[in-house]
């Protein structure tokens, strides 16, 4: 592994010395690409010239211990020797999780959908509320979120919004927010206190280039129609809403968000490159498919990955078992502490998976 890391550290350090010559500010895409791989070599390499000076203080602090002849002196050095055994496994475990083969999706942007499931006009307030906490998530991220559909109900809630979040990694943090996510709480037409429980089924896709899904134009139906508002209100007498269909998958996009046809249909052709993917994608890794959708489920409320306790400002995450009591802070989008201990729970189990493959 130390010689992987070696290798890994010389790349670094060659791609440090690329960046600061001049002539490669002239082309900024490739710039940005040399600017990538400089940022993911040198979260791996900060972390391995840590555990090398961990493993280098701990030789020393044995040395020292085994060849002081003063007692104190010998005392100090076995301290130092436990704090620094204490501190390198975890560092170590740290690297490993580094080394890890990384998802080719994880930098990519995504396309966010969220769907009121079971529980009716609460449903549909809380899948509201679930956008909103997205885009407060996005904002401290310093991630750009744009709501690039969604039908509003009456009451004030959503029964489906697609949003797209542009940014650095964003996959590799919002891929665990798929799944149902269920509230429990009172409803303000409730008159006898009684607690509902609702559900919003969220899905993160990552987003697909051209490059990544090519798409015959022959294989497309485009409608055209005018955009309208809640209720049937017209939101202007032109024909540029757009409705895209995917004639060998059935798969059916609209979009109506913005004055004009042709960005109506741009927008309409990264959702569908996105759910291509994924189908692509569930086709290539159906074990992995059929995990993710057992994950997403149906919106029924019994198929749940997340619990919000609005009563005793609870959130539980049931695929790690983490309770937090801060589901205020929680909807203001302060959703690292989940976004972390997931993360490090699927990665650990993927080292798990790779130990007993090796």
């Amino acid at each position: 592994m130390f010689e992987k890391l070696a290798q890994i550290e010389k790349s670094y350090e060659e791609l440090t010395e690329q960046i600061s010559q001049p002539e490669f500010m002239s082309d900024m895409s490739a710039y940005a690409k040399l600017m990538k791989q400089h940022r993911a070599l040198g979260e791996i390499v900060e972390k391995y010239r840590e555990v090398k000076k961990l493993q280098e203080d701990l030789a020393g602090a044995k040395e020292l211990a085994n060849a002081a002849d003063d007692n104190e002196m010998r005392e100090m050095a076995w301290a130092e020797v436990e704090q620094i055994e204490a501190k390198l496994p975890a560092a170590e475990e740290a690297l490993k999780f580094l080394l890890l083969p990384k998802d080719p999706n994880d930098e990519k942007n995504v396309i966010l959908e969220i769907r009121a499931g079971t529980g009716g006009d609460e449903a549909t307030l809380f899948a509201a509320e679930m956008l909103r906490m997205y885009a407060r998530y996005a904002e401290r991220q310093g991630w750009k979120m744009e709501i690039m559909e969604a039908a509003d109900t009456g009451v004030g809630g959503i029964k489906e919004a697609i949003a797209m979040i542009e940014g650095d990694a964003v996959y590799s943090k919002m891929r665990y927010e798929s799944g149902v996510h269920r509230v429990q709480r009172v409803p303000q037409t409730e008159t006898q206190g009684r607690i509902h429980t609702s559900a919003v089924t969220v899905a993160v896709l990552p987003e697909a280039e051209e490059v990544d899904i090519q798409i015959n134009q022959n294989d497309l139906r485009v409608d055209t129609f005018c955009s309208s508002g809640p209720g049937g209100q017209s939101v202007n007498t032109t024909y540029s809403a757009v409705r895209i269909t995917h004639l060998p998958t059935g798969l059916v996009v609209s979009m109506q968000d913005e004055k004009s046809q042709i960005k109506n249909r741009e927008k309409a052709m990264r959702v569908l490159r996105a759910r291509l993917q994924e189908i692509e994608e569930q086709k290539q890794h159906e074990a992995l498919s059929a995990e993710r959708k057992q994950m997403v489920g149906s919106g029924d409320r019994s198929e749940k990955i997340r619990t919000y306790n609005f009563k005793e400002n609870r959130v539980t995450d049931h695929r790690i078992g983490m309770t937090v009591h801060q589901l205020d802070l929680v909807m203001e989008g302060q959703l690292d502490d989940f976004v972390e201990a997931l993360r490090t729970h699927y990665q650990t189990e993927k080292l798990k998976a790779e130990t007993v493959s090796a």
